[in-house]
């Protein structure tokens, strides 16, 4: 018994030596973090607005007399020139009824030959006395009616040699025409045939028809009148906007506002503008879905972040800033406008900070990290903002 108790004694005193030579276990390394640098520069805030392109000019062209359609002398689709013939309506009614304006002029000019040969032989009579002063007015009435008459069927003649004109329609402008509403033989110029058979566009310069809301417009307006303040005078036309087209390309020529509303539209609460693009290669056509982009105003000494540093959360909005000592720190901020894949910071950052980019979720409150190349930097980004907000 004496043997096993000091066997026992050996091991718990075995046991308590093991235990007070152990060591703490080691302490993790500090996570590694992406972080990127709060850049400041001058950045041009711009808006996009949806439109939808037309021509500068479109002109419909319509049969403004009614027969039957004798022939059409373009290609569809193709561009014409101003006095280019289009379209010729038969014009045998209407070069009859020219004709016939002629034949009534004719006889209006004998009855007016003879009321004068009456008036010029009784005027000198009635000076003598020889005739009655009723016979002398009953003349010169004949006279004057005849003269009336002769007024009325030249002007009924010049009625019927426009009609006939209006047979042969010819184009107001160069332009394209389009796809024509009637065909060769089609009795058109009166309800339900054709009447408008056919559109002709300029499309060079290109015309883009956009709005902006109440919001954007009096930005725009305030814009305006300080300029005119300053100056004295309306702002020379510019080419400051930009035409995105349906594939994301944008249109190589810039334009300008030539155009706009008088008032604000109440059921959309929206401003409604026009805007020319030249467009030598008629690469845009009219009736295109397009998006115009101008730039609202230029923000100086912008701090911008990557968009995939800021969190949000149920309305507030925060960043990780890394500080001197490489510890984390949640910061509340106040965005601005997204620009490409930036963000403007109003209010919680200063330049030359450091903000995380990767791994948010796993930093709190002063967490020491190792800082890494955040790879994408503000720097890189383009300068010619995608999309903006207020």
């Amino acid at each position: 018994m004496r043997n096993i108790s000091c066997f026992i004694i050996s091991l718990l005193l075995a046991g308590l030596l093991a235990g007070c030579g152990e060591t703490e276990p080691p302490v993790p390394p500090p996570l590694n973090i992406p972080v990127v640098e709060v850049i400041q520069k001058d950045v041009p805030i711009s808006i996009d607005m949806v439109g939808q392109t037309l021509g500068s000019v479109d002109i419909p062209i319509r049969a403004r007399v009614q027969g039957f359609l004798e022939s059409m002398d373009f290609l569809e689709g193709r561009n014409v020139k101003k006095g280019d013939l289009l379209y010729t309506i038969d014009p045998l009614s209407f070069e009859a009824k020219v004709v016939e304006a002629k034949g009534r002029l004719a006889e209006a000019r004998t009855m007016l030959a003879k009321a004068k040969s009456d008036l010029d032989r009784i005027r000198p009579l009635a000076e003598m006395k020889a005739v009655s002063q009723q016979d002398l007015d009953a003349a010169v009435a004949q006279y004057e009616a005849a003269q009336g008459s002769v007024q009325a069927v030249d002007a009924q003649l010049d009625q019927a040699k426009i009609e006939l004109s209006y047979t042969r329609i010819h184009s107001p402008i160069d332009g394209r025409i389009g796809i024509s509403e009637a065909k060769v033989g089609e009795f058109v110029g009166a309800a339900p045939n054709p009447i408008v058979l056919n559109n002709v566009s300029q499309t060079d310069p290109i015309r883009a028809r956009f709005s902006i809301n109440e919001r954007e417009y009096l930005r725009w307006a305030r814009r305006l009148a300080e300029f005119r303040k300053k100056s004295g005078k309306e702002p020379k036309k510019g080419r400051g906007l930009e035409l995105i087209l349906a594939d994301g390309q944008v249109h190589p020529y810039k334009g300008y506002v030539v155009t706009y509303d008088a008032a604000i539209d109440p059921t959309t609460g929206t401003f409604r503008l026009e805007a020319d693009f030249p467009n030598p290669n008629d690469i845009v056509l009219a009736g295109q879905f397009a998006r115009v982009r101008g730039v609202l105003e230029t923000r100086r000494g912008a701090l911008l972040v990557p968009q995939r540093a800021v969190t949000e959360s149920q309305g507030n909005f925060s960043v990780i800033v890394i500080n001197a000592e490489n510890k984390a720190e949640i910061r509340a901020i106040t965005p601005g406008p997204r620009i490409d894949k930036l963000w403007i910071i109003e209010k919680g950052l200063n330049p030359g900070e450091r903000v995380a980019v990767e791994g948010i979720q796993r930093l709190r409150n002063g967490m020491v990290v190792a800082p890494t190349d955040g790879m994408e930097k503000p720097v890189a980004a383009s300068d010619k903002p995608e999309v903006a907000g207020g």
